[in-house]
């Protein structure tokens, strides 16, 4: 059940943030795009991620393969924002909010391997 409850609570934020990437069609600003050394086009991408494997991790009530599914494409994406932002010399004030939502999202797809 807590696991169930943890997935919702990081579908509901990384939805949120897949989305703004998905309606702004990858346009996030100059000064975003300068400082993480991105484009539009992979924000875009890394939107339409976020936003699926969100759902999917939404849904992993339904089933186990929805769990794992979910949580290896958000925990992809947020690791991928983690490492960015240390690179970018934000810190761990910059990387906290990915860094703990990458590590909820690991851990839930451990989780699912798990004997019951």
């Amino acid at each position: 059940m807590f696991r169930y409850l943890t997935n919702l609570y990081v579908a509901k934020n990384v939805f949120e943030n897949g989305m703004s990437k998905v309606e702004a069609n990858g346009e996030m600003g100059e000064d975003f795009e300068k400082h993480f050394n991105v484009n539009a086009n992979q924000m875009k991408v890394a939107g339409y991620f976020e936003a699926i494997g969100s759902v999917l991790l939404g849904l992993s009530f339904l089933s186990k393969t929805f769990g794992r599914l979910g949580s290896f494409m958000v925990g992809s994406v947020t690791s991928v924002a983690t490492l960015k932002h240390f690179l970018a010399g934000d810190g761990y004030k910059g990387a906290k909010a990915a860094m703990t939502l990458a590590a909820l999202s690991i851990a839930s797809f451990l989780s699912t391997f798990r004997k019951n």
